[in-house]
């Protein structure tokens, strides 16, 4: 059901934890899945010199977050912008239909976070360029 590269992000994630002092932070999550993720970025001259996250969810929740923080470490903050759910997906060499969703929350979480960083520098957060719906209702991990 899950790729190699799925269950290596998951047993072995990669910038697990938390920033002090972040630059940004982004908390996206679905109570009614219990999926909740958080992604903390360090933002030193437009470039994101580090990310960390912290997930409770389920295994692909995890590899994504995990993919993510690697996908957008070393990026501008408009290039990490971005990396779409897509993006995540394809270089966790896919996830299964069902689990797109924790994708999804991966972008949202990186959007978030550098909403944040902008907020703190007094500048107006960019607009999602496609805001993904949250109906999770073909989703068999989520129970109301």
């Amino acid at each position: 059901m899950y790729s190699d590269k799925v269950m290596d992000h998951f047993k072995n994630p990669r910038n697990v934890g938390e920033i002090e002092n972040p630059s940004g932070v982004g908390e996206v999550g679905n109570p009614v899945c219990g999926d909740i993720m958080n992604i903390y970025i360090k933002v030193e001259n437009n470039v994101i010199t580090d990310a960390k996250f912290k997930t409770f969810g389920c295994g692909a929740a995890i590899a994504s977050s995990s993919m993510a923080t690697e996908l957008i470490r070393g990026k501008t903050l408009e290039e990490a912008w971005d990396i779409s759910n897509k993006a995540v997906a394809e270089a966790l060499e896919g996830l299964p239909p069902i689990k797109m969703h924790c994708s999804v929350l991966a972008e949202e979480g990186i959007h978030k976070a550098i909403n944040d960083y902008r907020k703190k520098q007094g500048l107006e957060p960019w607009a999602e360029k496609n805001p993904h719906s949250h109906d999770h209702s073909g989703d068999s991990t989520c129970q109301p």
